[in-house]
């Protein structure tokens, strides 16, 4: 069965992002999810400033994608942990933006990324939408974002067995991507990978999922940066001094 959002027909006083519920009211699932989107965030942020000049794209961190009308109205929504959207402006009349809402925007994100807590069972699932009567199955995460939402690249990563699997969009269908010789899944488009990097951030020693650029130099945080150039700083201090001049850095 394909399924796509009937973009022609769509009453144009369905709601928009001020208009829906920007939380379908659930919890994190996990202390490590945030600092993980937070990570991701912020060492990508000066490659999307890079690409997008006009500031017009947008990250969701745990943000509602609406792709259909129902009742509720979270029913008719995804929240993947993270995405990224090019070329859509972070705020919409003024306002920064509550959700991410298909029948407006018409423009699918270039990655999603879902943090697995389970067993992967849940972003894995492709179970169709199907309807009879009044009568319908739910549709599976995997299905929804495969069919209707459409992400060039779905990443499914799991922190408890150190790995991401990443798929990327073909003809409509999800396709397994497959690792480069560094272990990373290149996304194109952004000229950088992603992988996992085992390290430790906000205090916590974790097989991370992290960005690369296309040489394979791991993309740092503004504190490592920070970090990094005090200890060349303080290298340069110590050469001064082995060559007798006493440095006034």
């Amino acid at each position: 069965m394909k399924f796509s959002l009937d973009v022609e027909n769509n009453p144009t006083g369905w709601p928009d992002h001020t208009q829906l519920p920007e939380s379908d009211g659930t919890f994190v699932k996990n202390f490590q999810e945030h600092p993980q989107s937070i990570l991701l965030t912020d060492s990508i942020t000066s490659i999307l400033e890079r690409i997008h000049a006009d500031g017009n794209y947008c990250i969701g961190q745990d943000c509602g994608i609406y792709w259909r009308l129902t009742e509720p109205l979270e029913k008719g929504a995804e929240a993947p942990d993270w995405f990224y959207v090019p070329n859509v402006p972070p705020t919409l009349d003024g306002q920064l933006r509550r959700s991410y809402v298909m029948w407006k925007e018409f423009v699918s994100p270039l990655i999603l990324l879902e943090f697995v807590s389970g067993n992967g069972t849940e972003e894995r699932d492709r179970t169709p939408l199907l309807r009879s009567g009044k009568q319908e199955t739910k549709a599976g995460k995997f299905w929804i974002y495969e069919n209707v939402i459409h992400p060039a690249f779905y990443g499914i990563y799991e922190v408890s067995k150190a790995s991401v699997e990443v798929y990327h969009l073909i003809e409509d269908r999800f396709e397994l991507v497959a690792a480069n010789d560094r272990g990373h899944y290149p996304i194109p488009q952004l000229g950088v990978e992603l992988g996992i990097w085992q390290g430790m951030y906000q205090n916590a020693e974790l097989p991370w999922l992290r960005w690369w650029d296309s040489q394979g130099n791991l993309l740092l945080t503004g504190s490592e940066r920070a970090d990094r150039a005090e200890q060349e700083l303080e290298q340069l201090r110590a050469q001064l001094r082995s060559a007798g001049i006493e440095p006034e850095l």
